[in-house]
């Protein structure tokens, strides 16, 4: 992957990381995302009272990153679709200018952030695709896997008429306008299903969302949180966004503060 220019990124970045169990992961994602060519990058972690120290841990390195580092800690495993709109209201607050959202287990790959951000400047969010030409999932996915994900896609952008080809991919970055002109307050998900919700209320708010080919690899520690069980509960909650919000349009947006 070629490296960008860093003279080229406009806009400091927050990157929101819900976490749970995620202990063995968090220091070594800390320390890549620092790496990396962007200016004062900063990480708000949301963790929803991880059993294993996870919490415990992020303070930790909040207390030796001063500025750099923040934390949030919840009451107990409440979702992970309230753990971002949690992680993106204490971003504006904060006045972050570009908001990245991604996963805690290197699913995820930092290095694919700088490119992100270049190409948020001539659009409103910039999404990590699987399905787009060049995107590619971890080979040692088996078909079922792989049959099940794209299945899953299919189904909400076909219910929805998503524009976008990868409508449950997680790794994303909004402008501040963007996220702030969301009505975050009424977005129903929880669970796994999120990352369609916000996708289909960003496209009915009639903000331009650009995909950009990422190769999602499998968890490097830990298990894997996804289950049949979430995956049949997340069908049925996309017939219940697209009643929540199909009468969206951009005169909906939200005014800056």
């Amino acid at each position: 992957m070629a490296k960008p220019d860093p003279g080229n990124v406009m806009r400091p970045l927050t990157v929101v990381i819900p976490t749970y169990n995620e202990a063995d992961n968090l220091a070594p994602l800390t320390a890549e995302l620092w790496s990396l060519p962007i200016p004062d990058l900063r990480i708000l972690i949301v963790d929803d009272a991880s059993p294993d120290g996870t919490g415990e841990l992020a303070e930790d390195l909040a207390a030796r990153n001063p500025g750099r580092l923040r934390v949030i800690r919840r009451a107990g495993k409440l979702g992970l679709g309230t753990a971002y709109t949690t992680g993106f209201r204490a971003a504006l607050e904060a006045g972050a200018q570009a908001v990245a959202q991604m996963d805690a287990d290197f699913s995820h790959s930092p290095a694919y952030l700088p490119g992100f951000l270049e190409a948020l400047e001539s659009c409103d969010a910039v999404l990590g695709s699987r399905y787009v030409p060049g995107g590619q999932l971890d080979e040692r996915w088996g078909l079922g896997r792989v049959m099940l994900s794209w299945f899953g896609n299919f189904y909400a952008r076909t219910i929805l008429g998503l524009r976008v080809q990868d409508a449950t991919g997680g790794f994303r970055v909004w402008r501040r306008e963007t996220l702030a002109g969301m009505p975050l307050e009424r977005i129903l998900s929880s669970g796994y299903v999120f990352q369609v919700e916000m996708a289909f209320v960003a496209q009915r708010l009639g903000y331009r969302l650009v995909e950009m080919p990422i190769y999602f690899e499998d968890r490097r520690i830990g298990r894997s949180k996804m289950t049949l069980r979430i995956q049949a509960e997340a069908a049925l909650r996309v017939w219940q966004v697209l009643l929540a919000h199909r009468r969206l349009t951009p005169a909906d947006r939200r005014a800056l503060s």
